[in-house]
């Protein structure tokens, strides 16, 4: 499980430039994290809390779909512990775009108003070589770390092999015992100079595993933006990962969800379902699909994900259910995961009943969840929503959607837009003169 939140506003950004949306930079599960603050959580326990609900499947009427939800413990602001902050920004040449450096210099500008005395903040930056702008400096010289912030402008090649190790050396010089020590990685996702491949950072980023250094990565622009690349860097650096397409989603991200971006309350956080074979004869687990291999992958390592203060994890699965309504329990859930408020390994366990809620009478958060599973099914082309259509989705999404809420009024205008993409013959024909 994870708060990455990515996928989504990447695709807004295809779907705004009337552009194709490639079927893996759709991630399900980033979807639905995007929207997992529509579900309140007052959650103030040192454990995470369990809840499901079963319901219709909207593309297909002979199976169900079982929903659950993990609120993490939350946090305020006043009781987090220091943060040792390392802004590791890319400044290359590539980056001298208005949706690229200009827009990651008003991000660390939100995130700043964030910062107390307590925290430190550090400043890397690499394009043509690597500089340390910013060395260790209190929260509470905000206009100084405004001052470096707006200082910064893009040119030269992109070392960013070099930039991360002297980022990682950076944080650890100022290591907070008991702190938030975490590197966060700002870049259009070119690394050209150095090591380049996937596996080789990867490699490069475990290293530093050691240090109890999390790595947040915030991607922005177009082109040669390498989503996969920062994903991984994310998962292998025990952080997360966020896609910034503009100033309103720099605000979300980094102000209004702050805790949950930047401050983790588990890491290798897993959840484990076991179906009960008398009430369950088949399922789907909705999303995660660029992890199946690492899944199938005996050899492979399977790591969990970290999960930040106050977030509510999704996961969603379609079921075939069996004639058998007697039986009282379909599924167990057991959530693992290393808690950072108390330095533990937790392991939480419940029974998920089998009550049955008709998706009209759901609450509209929920019917929310599921409209955006089945907007992501439709951008993939899935094969399990091939009696389902863009017509479909707007009717249930419009059962959930407030119009008078940016967010929500913004997710009906997105699939509509995708509607017309997809289907050009919607589109509006030119008047001729």
């Amino acid at each position: 499980m994870n708060i990455d939140k990515a996928a989504y506003s990447n695709i807004r950004r295809f779907l705004s430039n009337e552009m194709n949306v490639p079927s893996d930079a759709v991630r399900t599960e980033e979807m639905l994290n995007y929207f997992s603050f529509d579900y309140p959580n007052n959650n103030t326990d040192s454990l995470f809390r369990l809840e499901s609900v079963i319901t219709d499947c909207p593309w297909n009427p002979n199976n169900k779909l079982l929903l659950t939800k993990a609120f993490a413990p939350k946090i305020n602001l006043e009781n987090i512990p220091p943060s040792n902050l390392v802004f590791l920004i890319d400044v290359s040449g590539s980056m001298d775009q208005p949706n690229r450096l200009p827009l990651l210099q008003s991000a660390f500008k939100i995130l700043t108003a964030n910062l107390r005395n307590i925290d430190t903040i550090s400043i890397v930056t690499y394009g043509g070589n690597v500089s340390i702008v910013l060395y260790p400096t209190s929260g509470a010289e905000k206009k100084t770390i405004n001052a470096v912030i707006d200082s910064l402008s893009a040119n030269g090649d992109t070392p960013g092999e070099n930039a991360i190790k002297v980022a990682y050396q950076l944080a650890k010089g100022s290591y907070i015992k008991g702190g938030n020590n975490r590197v966060i990685l700002a870049t259009d996702g070119d690394f050209n100079v150095g090591q380049r491949t996937e596996k080789e950072l990867e490699d490069l980023i475990v290293s530093y595993k050691e240090l109890v250094i999390s790595l947040t990565c915030l991607g922005v622009g177009m082109g040669n933006y390498k989503d996969s690349k920062l994903e991984t860097l994310s998962k292998k650096g025990n952080g997360n990962f966020s896609y910034i397409d503009q100033v309103a989603e720099a605000e979300k991200i980094l102000f209004r969800e702050f805790t949950t971006t930047l401050f983790s309350v588990a890491k290798n956080t897993i959840l484990n379902i076991a179906f009960n074979k008398e009430a369950v004869s088949a399922y789907r687990l909705i999303g995660f699909d660029n992890k199946r291999d690492a899944i199938s992958d005996s050899s492979a390592t399977l790591l969990g994900g970290e999960i930040g203060s106050g977030h509510v994890s999704i996961a969603l699965f379609e079921i075939e259910t069996t004639n058998t309504s007697a039986v009282d329990e379909i599924a167990r859930i057991q959530l693992t995961y290393e808690s950072t408020l108390n330095l533990t390994a937790k392991e939480q366990s419940m029974q998920l009943s089998n009550a049955y809620i008709p998706i009209h009478l759901l609450d509209s958060a929920s019917r929310r969840t599921i409209s955006i599973a089945a907007f992501a099914g439709l951008l993939r082309k899935s094969k399990f929503m091939k009696a389902y259509s863009y017509n479909d989705l707007l009717a249930l999404a419009n059962t959930s959607c407030n119009p008078l809420n940016t967010l929500e009024n913004e997710l009906l205008l997105l699939i509509q837009k995708a509607d017309k993409f997809y289907n050009p013959s919607k589109r509006k024909k030119p008047r001729k003169e």
